[in-house]
């Protein structure tokens, strides 16, 4: 069996079948058009947050304190030029931090605006999506019809045959957030009648 094929899978990869290949495809053709549209800047910030995040970057401050230390402690018999307390590595250090600090919120903004674009763009499949099993709905109710069956009184199905109102949703899901109780759980809202 081929090392990318998997037992029980029918000898072929989840990847082979067009639907998914071509998703695999549209998903790395709209990262790589992202990485082509990143300023010299925004590469930058990504590569210095990357490996700021690092164990090379760890090792590397290991050997640069110690060092340090051990040179202005005069263990290799020079003239410390910054004796305990350390205040320009504590200096350098600081600064250190500032632009590290920086150059991680640049990297996460970046990250941010293209988590909202991937987020609008499921939301618009979304609404695509149930649009066409709302028509798919419909055109099973009109063939039930034609065959002789009443789907009438089921209020269900004919609730799901209605297009969802995405800003009255929205407004529901509002209003049911702001009337969680203290323990996170949903529950009336305290000025709300509950005999209403």
């Amino acid at each position: 069996m081929n090392s990318g094929q998997h037992a029980g899978s029918g000898g072929h990869r989840l990847g082979t079948h067009r639907p998914v290949r071509h998703t695999v495809t549209e998903i790395v053709r709209l990262e790589q058009r992202d990485r082509i549209g990143m300023s010299r800047s925004d590469r930058l910030a990504d590569w210095i947050t990357a490996f700021s995040g690092s164990m090379p970057f760890v090792y590397l401050h290991i050997v640069w304190f110690v060092g340090w230390i051990a040179l202005n402690r005069g263990f290799f018999g020079l003239t410390p030029f910054d004796p305990f307390p350390f205040g320009l590595l504590t200096m350098i250090v600081s600064l250190e931090a500032i632009f590290l600090a920086t150059f991680v919120l640049l990297s996460q903004n970046r990250q941010a605006l293209q988590s909202d674009q991937r987020a609008r763009i499921d939301l618009q499949l979304n609404v695509i999506s149930e649009q066409e099993v709302t028509t798919i709905l419909r055109v099973l109710d009109r063939i039930g019809t034609h065959l002789g069956l009443d789907f009438t009184a089921d209020p269900e199905l004919q609730a799901m045959e209605a297009l969802t109102d995405l800003t009255r949703l929205m407004d529901e899901i509002d209003e049911a957030a702001s009337t969680r109780g203290p323990d996170g759980a949903m529950g009336p809202r305290p000025d709300a009648d509950p005999e209403a």
